[in-house]
């Protein structure tokens, strides 16, 4: 790939860095942006591009003392839906400098001028295509800077952006300005995807094909041998977005097909015991070396139970398979017992992929480009109480509530920092978003108490796998003080419980996850309905534009939380102005077989809850042994009661949980609007998946 060029010289003031550090790293800088637009035989094509701005490169007609530059912008690439946080660097920013991608301004409230020669921004949506990135100091003319082709908005992206190894996720690519049809074709990594399908010219359909771990680039072919290359598109791992995995294709017609897969690592299982039936007689096979087999029958019609089970591995069992395909991430027994030789496999992830996020936390400027901060947080009154900030990813889970990070974490005023004040978290790969809570923290108090009194927010954070992200610049700019009231009646309580409902308020920004608060809990007793209050929350203005109070109750027993449980969530509001209703709670689930302290006979559960309540979409059973070490997890639509399940102990005691003292786990999950079984993923399996959910533990033995 040829790197990119620009049209104009490099800024003058730059030419002893460029001596330095040699021409071949400065245009190495510019060269991971670049998309590339060939014939399909590796020559070049035309294509339109979006004119850029009518602008003049300073950098060709400055002198070196020149005090106003653009140099350069990092990252220099990304989705033409923008939204990704990039680092501008020059000289002679002011603090209310201006910043143009093309012809679109940067909205000020996007952008953080954290020195004269750096600023953070946003970047807008755009057109595919290099752009011109322009700056200027408010209305003064005479500061107006720009770098031609400094910024290239990619062509197209895709949901997911990551996915297994093993490929098969469902890729959905949306296009600018695209031409797309049927008979393109689309690669990952160079592999061809299968099934593509166009839904409009800008929309595309196709299966990825199997990979290895890492970020890839991705290339769309049409018709006429125009090509288009988007690097790092696609990441093959470990995926936490809850695509991978589940339920797939046709309706089931005497054809099934099979896939384990490690959920550690994501390779494939082979040798893993797959039985197509409900019976330890029913049609078994053993997976081959990529992990798949498929069962060949005519008896094999409407649904079918399908178990998956291996030594030293979690058995799965799907209830009810509706269609032919069913990919399955079987969990490591992680016990020494099954290490063959060495040690037992590593706890999660994939080896390498955390990242250190680094950056500042700033205030709104006091006095020009100089630290200061705390503005809105109160003076401690005592010994004991400190300033402190925090900084949070965005949580998946609205519900677990609000946890205070070990005191080493604290941002407090004596911390390092050039702008604002330092920090440090460690993140796994992704396009994040960050948030950071500052207040006053006692720690001396049982528990201790932390009071926020200010939050930012900040979007478009890209994280790549083992790369340190740098010079992050977090605002804080929403002061905490809105209130809002909710009333609450819990689901009916079991003889064993819930006695108390839990409240918990958060924060939805978009569909990217939540912001955790730490007064957003209360707590009222059951059966008695309540009224409840919570303050200390932030206005939905500037970076939080567009974003949700979301409110969810939990129907719990003890004072810690514990089941028989029932989580109401996801309702939603942008006004604190009116009194939320939480009423439309999950009934508790009651196993009925095996009982409480009765033995387990190994292939059969029966499952029951009172009427009312939500629909159940799918329930999850999981019959746990060895304090947990070993899980068999039975997922079955929300019509099965009575789920009838293969003997694995009688087909060999390898495959099963050990005998002796087992606990069993029963969720009842609900999910908004139409749920179809037959494209169930992992993530229908959690409660993350649900709108919302009920859930018990049962001691039994087997």
């Amino acid at each position: 790939m040829s790197p990119r060029r620009s049209t104009g010289a490099p800024p003058r003031a730059g030419w002893l860095l460029l001596g330095l550090l040699g021409w071949g790293a400065c245009f190495a800088e510019g060269e991971a942006g670049v998309q590339r637009i060939t014939d399909g035989e590796g020559g070049d094509a035309s294509l339109s591009l979006p004119d850029a701005a009518p602008t003049t490169d300073a950098g060709s007609e400055l002198s070196p003392q020149d005090p106003h530059a653009v140099l350069s912008v990092t990252p220099d690439h990304g989705p033409f839906t923008g939204g990704q946080q990039v680092l501008l660097r020059g000289a002679g920013f002011g603090p209310h400098v201006r910043v143009w991608f093309g012809d679109t301004e940067v909205d000020a409230a996007e952008l953080v001028p954290v020195s004269p020669t750096r600023v953070q921004v946003r970047v807008p949506p755009g057109h595919a295509g290099l752009v011109t990135v322009t700056t200027q100091n408010a209305t003064d003319e005479s500061t107006r800077r720009s770098l031609p082709d400094a910024y290239a908005y990619d062509a197209f992206y895709l949901e997911p952006s990551a996915g297994p190894t093993a490929g098969g996720t469902e890729l959905h690519l949306f296009g600018d300005a695209t031409t797309w049809a049927d008979d393109t074709k689309v690669s990952v990594d160079f592999r061809d995807c299968t099934g593509v399908r166009a839904l409009s010219p800008t929309e595309l359909l196709c299966t990825a094909p199997p990979g290895t771990p890492g970020a890839k680039p991705v290339r769309v072919t049409t018709a006429d041998g125009v090509s288009v290359d988007v690097l790092d598109a696609y990441r093959y791992g470990d995926s936490d977005d809850g695509y991978r995995g589940g339920l797939s294709g046709a309706p089931l017609d005497g054809r099934l097909k099979v896939i384990a897969l490690d959920n550690l690592l994501g390779l494939p299982i082979p040798n893993a015991t797959v039985i197509a039936g409900e019976s330890t007689t029913s049609p078994t096979q053993l997976t081959g070396a990529s992990g798949t087999t498929v069962f060949q029958a005519s008896s094999l019609k409407g649904q079918v139970t399908v178990t998956v089970a291996k030594r030293c591995f979690q058995p799965q069992t799907f209830v009810d398979v509706p269609v032919d395909s069913v990919t399955v991430y079987l969990d490591p027994v992680l016990s020494p017992a099954c290490a063959d030789s060495g040690d037992p496999p590593a706890v999660g992830g994939t080896p390498g992929s955390s990242s250190a996020v680094t950056g500042e936390v700033v205030w709104p400027e006091m006095m020009e480009f100089q630290r200061s901060g705390w503005n809105g947080v109160p003076e401690p009154k005592g010994p004991d109480e400190r300033q402190v900030a925090y900084v949070f990813r965005l949580a998946s889970d609205y519900t677990r509530g609000f946890q205070l990070p070990e005191a080493s974490a604290a941002i407090t005023p004596e911390s390092e920092g050039e702008r604002g004040f330092a920090f440090r978290i460690n993140s796994g790969p992704g396009n994040l978003t960050l948030y950071a809570l500052a207040g006053i923290e006692n720690r001396k108090q049982s528990p201790p108490r932390f009071y926020a009194y200010s939050l930012g927010l900040l979007r478009g954070v890209s994280v790549q796998p083992g790369q340190a992200t740098q010079e992050l610049y977090l605002p804080m700019t929403h002061q905490l003080g809105q209130v809002l009231e909710a009333t609450v009646e819990g689901p009916t309580p079991t003889r064993r419980g819930p006695d108390r409902v839990q409240v918990n308020t958060a924060v939805a920004v978009a569909d990217q996850g939540y912001v955790l608060l730490p007064g957003g809990r209360a707590e009222v007793p059951l059966p008695s309905p309540g009224l409840l209050r919570f303050s200390g929350l932030p206005p939905l203005v500037g970076a939080l534009a567009g974003s949700s109070f979301i409110v969810s109750a939990s129907a719990v027993t003890g004072s810690l939380g514990g089941a028989p449980r029932s989580v109401l969530s996801a309702l939603s509001t942008t006004h604190t102005g009116r009194t939320l209703s939480l009423t439309d709670f999950v009934e508790i689930p009651v196993l009925v077989e095996p009982a409480l302290n009765a033995r387990f006979s190994g292939d059969r559960v029966e499952l029951d809850w009172r009427p009312g309540g939500p629909t159940v979409a799918v329930s999850v059973t999981e019959i746990e042994a060895a304090g947990g070490l070993v899980r068999w997890t039975i997922a079955a639509p929300g019509s099965r009661r009575l789920l009838s399940l293969p003997n694995l102990g009688a087909l060999d005691p390898a495959l099963a949980p050990p005998r002796g003292s087992l606990s069993i786990t029963v969720s009842l999950g609900h999910i908004a609007g139409a749920f179809d079984y037959g494209r169930l993923r992992y993530r229908d399996l959690q409660p993350r998946g649900w709108t919302a959910y009920a859930r018990d533990v049962t001691l039994v033995s087997y």
